[in-house]
């Protein structure tokens, strides 16, 4: 269709007849027209179309401009909507956008009521009229859709409409997306003037549409280049050639910077009184450093090692890089310099060096009292008594278990830092192994009593026994160096949640807080800091503890008490599956939100995405052996068909091979409530705390044992399919929200709720203390755990999750409401 079609009675000849000019110019026209041989009617009437016409275009050139004076997507396609419906007069619009690939990226409403809106859950399906536009290059315009043959295909619950406009968005022969337009203002329909408005808008639209879609992926890879750099652990600086003034650097070259800075002076003035050194002390003049003899001759300097003198006094030896970038005309125009500060790994070697001279010491001790034992029974010059060869021979063996004990604990370290440590699980009894553990710590000849409080149903577990007599030895040994001789150590011990926790409590001086979470770390922090132990050695008896109980799938930490009443040490183990009646589980009765979920125990299926070849043979393998059916990916684009075709019960994923690992769980969610483990090599405190606040169920560190991760599968499977509890509170319910704590179920209006198990045990912890607010350390101490006290964002992250699938609107909310600066509540349940 064409602009210039006026009217149905008149065309482009009429517009050209002698005098019609003067008659769109002047007052004389009518008269002019009149001569000519027009009536005073019919040119009222051109005049009034002429006139539309014009307000046609003038609309159009304000619509265009608006959408094509912005660059930001979301606010790009609500004005291409918006604009549609205000254009032709529509009371509803919508813009369906496609991505490059053809799948719906997004959907865009307008003109529909929030209540409305809410109704409306599900996006256009590509059927009936909605399929008809995806069929057709131009635009599409119905009187009456009820009567149109292919009527079907808008979404449940949208408002009733008679009249449509439909019309593709094209941009360089290629769909972007369609306009829906319904019910024109007044119960009028809509027009072919509207029809030809529409297509018009509709190229410009595209374009709009293109330019913000080109400017979203530029700021996307200019974003994903930043925290790139950021994430370094090198410091990467870029420098003009020509002034060498400073353009850019990234986080570790400002920590690097800020580190020495003085008072009152900028990073790029740090920067400018910088001076170099060789390592043997040699001065490096300023035109001889890296960056400037890369600009010089044009190549590229690799690994100089330069000490930098800062301003303060302060040095700090690194590695530096520095890379010429050149224009198109061959000069040097920048240089990008990168910097390696070598203090942490001067500080590891040092503390390594501790470690070493420890270890050396603690061999030394028992082997010159061997051997002194043994030279005096050799060089007696008589005979021995009976009861002095009884104490020679004393000496002797106890010093040779223990460098026995201590050449194992070596062993051991090993072991769990290359991720090769064994576990042999069994049912055992807790009291047994507290027995053994006591009896252990007793034989070495300590000094303090041990008093252990457990109850009497407390479930069997499945462990090691030999290593868990180990880890509470290891934990005696350490409460009893830091507290009053002859002090009582207590043991205590709970049921939770398909686990048990077993509590060590010493006496005496306690752990300040700052110092807690670096109590199981080989070497300290810091030069000479090693929790409130002695030695960088009496750290290693919680590091292998902490080793054993992770590789079981459980969870070690140390809690502090008021000052002078002791530390806590607690850790967690899986107890042995029992059901209520002492049969199997019953998991149709179990299954989680209305997950299905297959028998426990039988081929579960675990979906793996890791981009490292070894790991994906290392990860089909462990699987395989341990009687699970494995799905097993480099490739994350798998993972969408993967999760419709596989329907697996966990998901490992790692957060590296998927890009950080935030948009592969929006799509995990978007198919399933499976457990997500993250298997990564960084074992950050923010790497942990954030993977949790993504919606992981569990977090492993690389490299890991074959049983640490089986059991961790195993525990993550436990907890999804947790038998129905016998002391469940009634359900929950208020307005459309339905809680069923027996069945583990949550429903809206009748419709099932996917929740993660986290999800559901955040909801669970809220609506049973409905009314109550409970603040975020409550929450991060119940449902995640005591390590993850103080932090704040997962609780929030997981809140927002919660409100988005209830449908409950954070700012009028129905079921969750913000308590600001302390926590969240939820209205009490209907009576």
């Amino acid at each position: 269709m064409s602009i210039s079609r006026f009217s149905p009675t008149m065309d482009k000849r009429e517009i050209n007849k002698p005098g019609a000019d003067s008659f769109i110019k002047g007052p004389q026209a009518p008269q002019a027209v009149s001569d000519a041989g027009v009536s005073l009617e019919e040119a009222a009437r051109m005049t009034r179309e002429i006139e539309s016409l014009r307000a046609r275009l003038a609309g159009l050139s304000e619509a265009t401009l608006r959408v094509t004076g912005e660059l930001d997507p979301g606010i790009v396609l609500q004005e291409v909507i918006d604009e549609a419906r205000s254009l032709t007069g529509a009371r509803f619009g919508a813009l369906l956008v496609f991505d490059r690939f053809g799948e719906v990226e997004d959907f865009i409403i307008s003109g529909i009521a929030p209540e409305e809106r809410k109704s409306i859950t599900a996006q256009p399906k590509g059927l009936g009229i909605l399929g008809l536009l995806n069929e057709v290059q131009g635009p599409l315009r119905i009187e009456d859709l009820a009567s149109h043959p292919r009527s079907i295909g808008f979404p449940e619950n949208h408002p009733p409409m008679k009249s449509f406009l439909g019309c593709p968005v094209l941009h360089g022969g290629h769909r972007v997306g369609n306009i829906y337009l319904t019910e024109k203002e007044d119960g009028l329909e809509f027009t072919p003037e509207d029809e030809e408005t529409i297509a018009i808008f509709a190229l410009h639209a595209s374009a709009a549409i293109a330019n913000a879609h080109r400017y979203s992926e530029e700021r996307q890879a200019k974003a994903d280049l930043e925290a790139l750099l950021n994430a370094s652990p090198v410091g990467v600086l870029a420098f003009d050639a020509r002034t060498m003034s400073l353009l850019s650097l990234n986080q570790e070259a400002r920590r690097l910077v800020r580190g020495q800075r003085v008072p009152g002076h900028s990073e790029a003035e740090m920067l400018s009184v910088m001076s170099f050194q060789r390592p043997d002390g040699q001065e490096i003049p300023p035109d001889e450093t890296p960056a400037y003899r890369a600009i010089r001759t044009g190549e590229t300097v690799r690994a100089e090692e330069v000490v930098i003198n800062f301003a303060n006094g302060q040095s700090v030896s690194t590695i530096i890089n520095a890379t010429p970038v050149f224009s198109e005309e061959g000069e040097v125009v920048s240089v990008i310099t990168t910097i390696q500060d070598m203090t942490p790994l001067e500080r590891l070697e040092r503390m390594r060096a501790e470690f070493i001279g420890m270890v050396s010491h603690e061999l030394r001790t028992p082997l010159a009292a061997i051997k002194g034992s043994a030279a005096t029974v050799l060089s007696a010059s008589s005979a021995l008594r009976q009861d002095e060869m009884r104490h020679f021979l004393r000496v002797i063996d106890e010093q040779a278990d223990r460098m026995r004990g201590l050449i194992g604990d070596l062993i051991d370290m090993s072991q769990i830092e290359v991720g090769a440590l064994s576990v042999t699980p069994e049912p055992a009894t807790v009291a047994d192994i507290v027995e053994g553990a006591k009896r252990a710590f007793q034989r070495a000849g300590a000094f303090n009593g041990i008093e252990a409080d457990l109850p009497p149903d407390l479930p069997q577990v499945e462990v090691d026994a030999q290593r868990m007599v180990q880890v509470l030895n290891n934990l005696f040994i350490y409460a009893s160096r830091n507290a009053p001789d002859r002090s009582v150590i207590r043991v205590s011990a709970s049921e939770d949640d398909m686990q048990v926790s077993i509590s060590v409590v010493n006496q005496g001086r306690g752990v300040s807080a700052d110092r807690l979470p670096y109590l199981f770390r080989k070497f300290p922090l810091t030069d000479g800091e090693v929790g409130y132990g002695q030695t960088v050695g009496e750290n290693l008896g919680l590091v292998i503890a902490k080793g054993i109980v992770e590789a079981h799938g459980g969870r070690i930490w140390a809690e502090g008490s008021d000052p002078g009443a002791g530390t806590r040490f607690t850790f967690t183990i899986p107890s042995v599956e029992q059901s209520l009646d002492g049969d199997e589980p019953d998991t149709d009765s179990a299954q989680p939100f209305g997950a299905q979920a297959r028998t426990a125990g039988g081929q579960e299926r675990i979906l793996a995405l890791d981009d490292e070849p070894r790991s994906q043979l290392h990860l089909r393998n462990t699987l395989r052996e341990a009687g699970y059916t494995p799905m097993v990916t480099g490739n994350p684009e798998d993972l969408e068909r993967l999760m419709e075709t596989g329907n697996p019960d966990l998901v490992l994923l790692n957060p590296a091979a998927a890009n950080g690992g935030a948009n592969a769980m929006e799509r995990i969610r978007e198919f399933t409530g499976a457990p997500v483990i993250f298997m990564s090599a960084r074992a950050d405190d923010d790497d942990v705390s954030r993977s949790f606040a993504m919606g992981a169920d569990d977090y492993i560190v690389k490299p890991f044992s074959q049983a640490e991760l089986v059991a961790r599968i195993k525990a993550a499977l436990r907890r999804q399919w947790a038998p129905k509890g016998a002391q469940s509170p009634g359900p929950y319910m208020l307005g459309d929200l339905v809680i069923d704590y027996e069945e583990r179920r949550v429903t809206v209006a009748g419709q099932p709720v996917y929740l993660t198990d986290t999800e559901y045990r955040l909801l669970s912890d809220l609506s049973i203390n409905s009314g109550r607010v409970l603040s975020h350390d409550q929450l991060l101490h119940r449902v995640w755990g005591p390590n993850y006290s103080g932090e704040s964002q997962p609780v929030r992250t997981f809140v927002k999750n919660l409100r988005n699938k209830l449908g409950d609107d954070a700012r009028n909310p129905t079921y969750i409401f913000t308590e600001p600066r302390v926590g969240y509540r939820m209205a009490k349940p209907e009576v």
